[in-house]
Formats: structure tokens, C-alpha cells, sequence
């Protein structure tokens, strides 16, 4: 139970990555951060997978992720 905690907490840490390269501020890549465990789990860990997943699923996103790629003109 413990190594399962572990590794969700490590793919979860990597999900801000995506949106670093970008200039995504905190509070941008916590907005997405949900979304991109949920919808790109596959990804984690590739930056522009994970970015490019996100677009792909925007329609599901939650309305704070959705604002972040508006706001960079995505």
C-alpha cells in the first residue's frame, strides 16, 4: 500500500512539468493538475504528451485547467 502511495505521488508530482516549459505559473499547473493525473496518466512524465493530451480531452477538463489554456491562447 505503501510503494502504491509512493509512485502516485511521484507521477503526480510530475504533472506541473508540462506546463513549466510554458511559463505556467503555480496556480496554472495546480489547475491542471487533477486533469492530467485523471485524463494523461499514460504521459506523466512527458511534457509536451501530457500538454498535447490536455488539448486533446478539453472538453472534459475542469473549468479551472480550461481557463489556463484560454489565458494561453490554446
Amino acid at each position: 500500500m505503501i510503494r502504491l502511495f509512493v509512485a502516485v505521488a511521484l507521477l503526480v508530482a510530475n504533472v506541473p512539468l508540462a506546463f513549466a516549459q510554458h511559463g505556467g505559473t503555480p496556480q496554472e499547473q495546480n489547475a491542471c493538475s487533477r486533469d492530467a493525473s485523471r485524463f494523461c496518466r499514460k504521459d506523466l512524465g512527458n511534457d509536451g504528451a501530457v500538454q498535447t493530451c490536455l488539448q486533446q480531452n478539453r472538453s472534459r477538463l475542469s473549468a479551472s485547467c480550461r481557463k489556463v489554456f484560454e489565458s494561453h491562447g490554446m
